[in-house]
């Protein structure tokens, strides 16, 4: 944790913004013939995987229902009733997304307008691993139910003895989905891309995950397969003035930190005082983690930097365009109006970013790695694509049709000149 930079010359920034870099030439000579052998093989070839990064020798794919009534059973009361209030909240603010159809006439007699569509197939992957994220079931089953989409797969992976977390399949029942699977990393991937003899093809695949589905998702994108967002470790940078509260910062740090080893924290502080306070705050929370070795291995990718002029620290922040951008001050709202980039922002004292993570109704799939300069986080928006629709009239044609000559004369595209004036001539 000694990552500590006073007052950094711009100079120095483009180091300073730098995530945890992987070797993405050798993680491709991984993950692709993965996915080519599933391309091929289908569900032979995703037992097999399963079986050697897993360890797990799954006779079925697909979860039954006797195992999500038994999810069901073992879920206690007070996790269920969390899971319905993060549920309600999500939607709440999700269905503000939904967008009207709106018809312009731009010309009389030329009519204009665009519908949204909801991508009719699309693929979730849920993390299992050392972190079962039933919580971006939530995020990311709702908006695509919003948005209309017919076919939802799920795809997660079973631990040791072959099961989902309750947690997850309880979600997945409390949402109305039944196409889940017990596929995870690369495989699960590529079988949502391609398809098999049990899992159907999807248009669009959705969902965090380690460096391996990371760049599975981006080879299979190069296949036509869409994906959400290109996406990495997740990422937390906190602004701290004088009026922030040293524990709550610490608190929200580790918060992040504890995701993984690959994971980065960075705080932008107004003085070296805050930093220190901070850091001594650090060191006795770290100490009670259950995860303790995955958030210190994580702080060690971290920086910690004192910028004392709020404007440049925000200039700082917007280089680094993070995924989660908490400002911890008093003055949050005024300071919010310097954010041009950021994945999604946490105001004041009280907002921290955990409760994005799950209940306040916010979407906690975000773009990271500085993708953030020109990605949004999933929203409704994410599952639908729009079409755009015109209607002309013969008055209409009349209006705007001799303008399109001269247009596309000036290009040399006589084929549409003609369009227009064979239409032009009958009328």
């Amino acid at each position: 944790m000694e990552n500590m930079f006073f007052e950094p010359r711009k100079e120095v920034w483009k180091d300073l913004i730098k995530r945890p870099a992987f070797d993405h030439a050798s993680l491709e000579n991984v993950v692709a013939p993965i996915l080519r052998d599933v391309r091929i093989n289908g569900n032979a070839a995703i037992q097999k995987y399963t079986a050697q990064f897993d360890k797990i020798k799954l006779e079925e794919l697909y979860v039954s229902e006797t195992e999500i009534e038994y999810a069901i059973s073992s879920i206690e009361k007070p996790l269920k009733n969390a899971i319905e209030l993060a549920k309600e909240n999500i939607t709440r603010f999700h269905k503000t997304q939904t967008e009207n159809i709106l018809i312009t006439e731009t010309t009389p007699g030329v009519l204009c307008w665009r519908k949204p569509v909801a991508i009719q197939n699309v693929g979730l992957y849920i993390p299992g691993g050392t972190a079962p994220l039933f919580s971006t079931l939530l995020m990311l089953a709702i908006p695509a139910q919003i948005a209309g989409c017919k076919n939802i797969v799920v795809c997660t992976p079973a631990d040791k003895e072959g099961k989902i977390h309750p947690a997850i399949l309880y979600t997945a029942q409390l949402l109305g989905l039944n196409n889940i699977y017990k596929i995870g990393g690369v495989q699960a991937i590529a079988a949502m891309a391609y398809g098999t003899a049990t899992i159907s093809k999807v248009n669009k695949i959705f969902g965090p995950g380690n460096q391996f589905v990371t760049a599975a998702k981006q080879l299979v994108n190069r296949d036509g397969v869409a994906i959400d967002m290109p996406a990495g470790p997740s990422e937390l940078a906190v602004y701290a003035d004088e009026t922030a509260v040293a524990s709550f910062v610490a608190a929200d740090l580790l918060s992040q930190a504890e995701h993984g080893t690959d994971s980065q924290v960075v705080l932008v502080a107004t003085s070296k005082k805050i930093i220190l306070e901070v850091k001594n705050e650090l060191t006795q929370q770290l100490a009670q983690l259950p995860r303790m070795e995955i958030a210190r291995t994580a702080l060690g990718n971290s920086h910690f930097i004192v910028i004392q002029d709020p404007v440049t620290a925000f200039h700082f922040l917007n280089e680094y365009a993070p995924e989660h951008l908490i400002i911890a001050s008093e003055a949050a709202e005024v300071l919010s109006l310097h954010v041009i980039n950021a994945g999604s922002v946490f105001l004041g004292n009280y907002s921290p970013e955990a409760a994005g993570d799950y209940a306040s109704g916010t979407n906690h799939t975000l773009p990271t790695n500085g993708y953030a300069t020109a990605y949004s986080g999933v929203s409704v928006d994410s599952f639908v694509k729009k079409i755009t629709f015109q209607q002309i009239s013969k008055e209409g044609l009349k209006n705007i049709g001799p303008a399109v000559e001269v247009m596309a004369e000036a290009e040399g595209l006589d084929g549409h000149k003609n369009a227009i004036t064979i239409r032009l001539n009958k009328l």
